[in-house]
C-alpha cells in the first residue's frame, strides 16, 4: 500500500479496519455483526451470529453479493428441519453449509437431516479482533471466532474460523479448520454457497470456470446446463426461474501444478472481475447454481467436499468424508476484486472459455 496518509492521519480507521456492532430493527434484530473495510475499496459485513458467514459486500459504489427478501435474520439453531433453512437463508455473499450434510433434506438409518445443514444458524465465539496499526507498519487486519456444532450422543464439530485482509487490498482470505471434539468419527461434508448479484451480475457478465460438468437435473431434463447452450453467459431474468425455476452444475474444477483452483465473474461493462480461490485437494467440487428469477437475479459458485446430493447418496457412494476424533480439517479460500485492465487481462488467462 502507498503511503500517501503518511503524516495526515490519526486513527486508523480513517483507512480501514474492522467495527463491531449489533442490528436494532427487523428480522436480524439483536444480531452481532462485524464491518470489515480493507481500505481497498472491498467492505463487507460479518455476521457473526450466522457462523461469520459474509452478508452485504462492496467494492467502491458496486454490490457484489445477492442478497434475499429478509437480508440478515437472526440464527435458528432448531430450524434444522426440511426445508426451514430456507425460511433464514438471506443470501449474501457466504453462506456456510454443513457441516455433517449439505444437499436436501432426508432421513436414514443414521438419523434426521434437514436442508444444507445446521452451521450457518450457530453463533460464534469471537476469539480475537486485530485492527490494523499503519503508523506501526501492521497492514493485516483480522477476526478470529469460534463454532460448535454439537450435541450430546452425536456430532461434536468445532469450527475455528479466521477471516483477513491487508489495509489497501480488495482482497479477503478465509481460513477455517474443522476439529471433531467428540469421541467417534463423523461424517464431514461443507458447501461454501457464494452468491452474486447485481451489478457484478448483468446480462453479459461472464461466468469463469474450468472443468468437467455434468447437470444436476440431467441434460435431457436441463435448460440451462446442456452442450450447445452459452450457460456461462449471464442472461436476462428467465420468467421460467420464477417462483421456484432454477438449475445447477456439478464440476471437477481444473487445479494448477499447486492444486489451486481459480473461478469468479467479469463483468466488462463495469471493467469489473471478481476472482475465487480455493485448495482441490480441501474442496474437490464446484457447483455453478443459477436462478434467474423475476428479482430473484443470482448465480452462486460454491467450492465443496461433495456435490449437494446429501450425506445418505454420498455415503451409497463410498464419498463420504469421515473426521476422527481429534482430527483436523483445513480449507483456505480467497476472494479478489480485479479492476486494473492489465490485472484483468492477466486474470482471464486462466479460463479458455
Amino acid at each position: 500500500m502507498e503511503q500517501h496518509w503518511k503524516d495526515k492521519i490519526s486513527n486508523p480507521l480513517q483507512l480501514g479496519g474492522i467495527e463491531t456492532s449489533t442490528l436494532d430493527n427487523g428480522s436480524g434484530r439483536g444480531t452481532r455483526i462485524a464491518w470489515f473495510n480493507t481500505g481497498g475499496g472491498l467492505r463487507f459485513k460479518i455476521v457473526i451470529d450466522r457462523a461469520m458467514d459474509i452478508a452485504d459486500a462492496f467494492y467502491n459504489n458496486y454490490s457484489l453479493a445477492w442478497l434475499g427478501h429478509l437480508g440478515v435474520t437472526a440464527p435458528q439453531p432448531f430450524s434444522n428441519q426440511g426445508i426451514d433453512w430456507l425460511k433464514t437463508f438471506g443470501g449474501g455473499l457466504l453462506t456456510t453449509c454443513g457441516l455433517d450434510h449439505v444437499g436436501g433434506p432426508e432421513e436414514d438409518e443414521f438419523g434426521r437431516r434437514g436442508l444444507h445443514g445446521e452451521i450457518s444458524n450457530i453463533p460464534a465465539e469471537i476469539e480475537s479482533i486485530i485492527q490494523p496499526d499503519p503508523l506501526a507498519g501492521k497492514l493485516e487486519m483480522s477476526i478470529t471466532g469460534i463454532i460448535r456444532q454439537t450435541r450430546i450422543f452425536g456430532s461434536c464439530f468445532e469450527l475455528r474460523r479466521k477471516i483477513s485482509g491487508t489495509l489497501g487490498d480488495p482482497k479477503v482470505s478465509i481460513h477455517d479448520e474443522v476439529i471433531n471434539r467428540g469421541n467417534t468419527a463423523i461424517p464431514y461434508m461443507v458447501l461454501y454457497h457464494i452468491n452474486f448479484g447485481w451489478p457484478l451480475v448483468d446480462e453479459g457478465t461472464k461466468i469463469l470456470w474450468e472443468g468437467a460438468w455434468t447437470s444436476r437435473e440431467g441434460e435431457l431434463r436441463s435448460k440451462v446446463f446442456k452442450q450447445g447452450n452459452d450457460f456461462r453467459l449471464c442472461p436476462a431474468p428467465i420468467q421460467d426461474h420464477n417462483g421456484d425455476g432454477e438449475e445447477a452444475a456439478f464440476i471437477s474444477p481444473v487445479a494448477d501444478k499447486e492444486g489451486n483452483c481459480v473461478c469468479g465473474l467479469y463483468n466488462s461493462k463495469i471493467q469489473l472481475a471478481l476472482g475465487l480461490r480455493f485448495n482441490k485437494d480441501q474442496l474437490p467440487w464446484l457447483i455453478n447454481w443459477q436462478h434467474w428469477g423475476i428479482n430473484e437475479y443470482v448465480t452462486a459458485l460454491e467450492p465443496a467436499t461433495n456435490p449437494p446430493i446429501g450425506q445418505s447418496m454420498a455415503r451409497k457412494q463410498n464419498q463420504l468424508i469421515f473426521i476422527a476424533p481429534g482430527e483436523k480439517r483445513q480449507v483456505n479460500l480467497q476472494l479478489e476484486v480485479v479492476v486494473e485492465e492489465s490485472s484483468i487481462k492477466n486474470f482471464l488467462t486462466n479460463f479458455t472459455h
